[in-house]
């Protein structure tokens, strides 16, 4: 079970959708190394609309349905741990955003792999 509390550091990549490393997404690629060199967790999440260096504006509406969304990768650990992790982002991004927060996590716990802890399971329902 992975525990992380206190004070910690958020690295928040953005790219676009379609942007790729060797024919895979690259937002695919830099989770599955967030994932082999240890962190804590790593989300990703698609925006609805938005617009960067190129100041082209990427959107989800129907009529203007963009096929470069704008996605957002955030991963958050001990900032000893996130700065080691940064020159793999450095290797993966050649266009996009890389910036660095601090944050304090309140609260991290993974779910119990083994057991029932007597929480709620994955649709919400409390175990006995």
């Amino acid at each position: 079970m992975t525990r992380l509390t206190g004070s910690a550091l958020r690295v928040t990549v953005f790219v676009g959708e379609n942007d790729t490393w060797h024919r895979k997404p690259l937002y695919s690629e830099i989770v599955h190394r967030a994932h082999t060199a240890g962190l804590a967790g790593a989300s990703v999440f698609r925006g609805i609309e938005g617009f960067g260096a190129s100041s082209l504006i990427h959107t989800s509406r129907l009529l203007s349905l963009s096929e470069d969304l704008p996605v957002a990768i955030v991963i958050v650990d001990t900032e000893e741990r996130v700065r080691a992790f940064l020159p793999q982002l450095d290797e993966l991004v050649s266009e996009g955003l890389v910036i660095l927060d601090d944050c304090e996590v309140i609260r991290y716990v993974g779910r119990d792999a083994g057991g029932d802890s007597g929480k709620t399971g994955a649709k919400g329902k409390r175990s006995l």
